[in-house]
């Protein structure tokens, strides 16, 4: 008995932690994107995802959940790699692993995360993975100079600052 009425008020509290925030007279007037985006901003937060609606604070990006000049910059770095998923509102970048012309038996692989809405110098975090083919064939793990994932992200930064300068003018 105990758990059926823990399970109850269990779903009862559930259901109305889900509840909107309108009224009956402007619930039939609201559209039904308008319900859905105060349904999620409920459950998720006001400033999680933003769609174009009325903004919750003061932001620097239109629709995506990143910041745009680091999700631009990030792109245009990298554009030389094949790009495996990306995900601008995660803000998660991975790459395929890529061999340069230059040295076909070593090859190179990046996970890049931007942590953060604004323009800052910790809202990049780039991971680089690099591996060398063996007299077998087969690739084998190698260390990355930590100076080179340092300079990756200060590419990635100096090239977003570069694209907020031009959306200022």
């Amino acid at each position: 008995m105990n758990l059926r009425l823990l399970s109850l008020l269990f779903l009862t509290l559930s259901l109305v932690g889900c509840a909107s925030d309108f009224t009956e007279e402007n619930l039939e007037t609201a559209s039904t994107e308008d319900r859905r985006i105060k349904g999620v901003e409920k459950f998720l937060g006001e400033d999680t995802l933003h769609f174009g609606g009325p903004k919750k604070r003061e932001q620097e990006d239109t629709g995506l959940g990143v910041n745009s000049h680091l999700w631009r910059a990030t792109l245009d770095t990298i554009s030389f790699m094949p790009i495996a998923s990306a995900d601008p509102f995660g803000g998660v970048i991975l790459t395929d692993w890529y061999s340069p012309p230059q040295s076909p038996k070593e090859r190179f692989k990046m996970n890049i995360f931007i942590l953060d809405r604004q323009l800052r110098s910790d809202g990049v975090r780039v991971s680089l993975f690099r591996q060398e083919q063996n007299s077998s064939g087969g690739w084998v793990d190698q260390a990355v100079n930590p100076q080179t994932i340092t300079d990756l992200e200060n590419a990635i930064l100096a090239r977003a600052r570069h694209f907020r300068k031009k959306t200022l003018k």
